[in-house]
């Protein structure tokens, strides 16, 4: 019996994808061999590979200057590619909203003057800061933004008011919602939240930002690279970048993001509004900051989160357990999650009260 998981990553795929990826498991397109054994350089693999950069193109309707890569390594190893290949002054700023773009600023930190123009820490990020314009250095190459924090429970209801070129760590809102890819100077994403298993990383660059990488650049983080060698420079994640496409598949067969947003905003609404009717759970995220990817919530008692998180584990509700540094509970309710999950975590909130209170 499968449960409803609502892991903060790796998170639940749509159970359509799992049934073709177990079709294909053995033999792939009548190659006679396993995805996970295909040569990246056959033309089987060449035909996933260019499929799902093609989608990604379609589904977020990438412009054409606009370069698509797929790379190793997952987010984190992006806070300091991006230094590495963005910084030309040797100035960037950054907004620290959680725990991973506080980790994003300390690696840059490395590799040039990097400042720090806003945080929300004051508040333990429950809230998003934002600067005015003048807050930002005119000449930083980049800002760098956590777009939504899986930890915490933000999203940036609107980007900053700034004209340098904005870098944002979409890793848990990717695909989620509609986005102008255009007011971007560099998007990247790790893939398991809501592209694919762990191990390939999406990265979407502006053409004008790169070829001036630092000297000390790494080849292997180089984005001009990637970008020439049509994301095969080296043996690329073949498994994870197929079951991406197969998501990507699913989510072009439903609508789009435009659909999938439609969904993600029912639920996060229904979740929310029960949260807010009861004083018996807490959210403490400000309300226009809170994000629809993933959803913190208390009763106040340590002792309650420790006896619902066991109880919900019993009941088929998994992986519910908040973040060490936030404590409570987490629903991380990515694309693949169903509103029945919602619905079930719902009722069983509401028993738990009821029994608890």
């Amino acid at each position: 019996m499968r449960v409803f998981n609502f892991s903060a990553g790796p998170s639940v795929p749509p159970l359509e994808v799992l049934k073709e990826a177990q079709k294909d498991l053995l033999n792939y397109n009548n190659s006679g061999m396993s995805v996970m054994e295909l040569s990246h350089r056959s033309k089987w693999y060449d035909e996933i590979n260019d499929e799902c950069i093609s989608l990604i193109r379609e589904l977020l309707n990438v412009p054409e200057d606009y370069h698509i890569i797929l790379v190793q390594g997952g987010a984190s190893t992006q806070f300091e590619a991006v230094p590495l290949n963005l910084l030309k002054t040797g100035k960037a700023d950054y907004i620290v909203t959680g725990n991973f773009s506080k980790k994003a600023h300390e690696e840059a930190k490395k590799y040039g003057d990097i400042k720090l123009v806003a945080s929300s820490a004051d508040k333990n990020h429950t809230y998003i800061p934002m600067p005015s314009r003048d807050e930002f250095r005119a000449d930083a190459d980049y800002l760098h933004i956590t777009e939504n924090n899986t930890i915490f429970g933000t999203k940036y209801p609107s980007l900053p008011d700034t004209d340098l070129p904005i870098v944002s760590d979409m890793s848990s809102c990717i695909m989620s919602e509609v986005i102008d890819v255009s007011k971007y100077g560099l998007i990247y994403a790790g893939a398991q939240k809501n592209l694919s298993p762990a191990g390939v990383t999406l990265v979407i660059v502006r053409k004008d930002l790169l070829s001036n990488e630092m000297t000390v650049c790494p080849t292997m983080l180089k984005y001009s690279v990637h970008a020439k060698s049509n994301s095969i420079f080296n043996t690329p994640p073949v498994w994870s970048i197929y079951m991406m496409m197969l998501n990507l598949r699913y989510l072009k067969k439903i609508g789009g993001v435009p659909a999938i947003e439609k969904i993600n905003r029912k639920k996060a609404q229904m979740l929310y509004d029960y949260i807010d009717s009861t004083p018996f759970y807490q959210n403490n995220v400000e309300r226009s900051c809170r994000s629809i990817m993933n959803v913190p919530f208390v009763t106040g008692s340590k002792e309650l989160d420790d006896k619902f998180v066991n109880k919900a584990t019993e009941a088929g509700l998994v992986n519910i357990k908040g973040h060490k540094v936030v404590g409570g509970m987490r629903a991380s309710i990515y694309n693949a999650m169903p509103i029945e999950g919602i619905e079930a975590l719902i009722e069983f909130m509401k028993k738990f009260e009821e029994e608890n209170k």
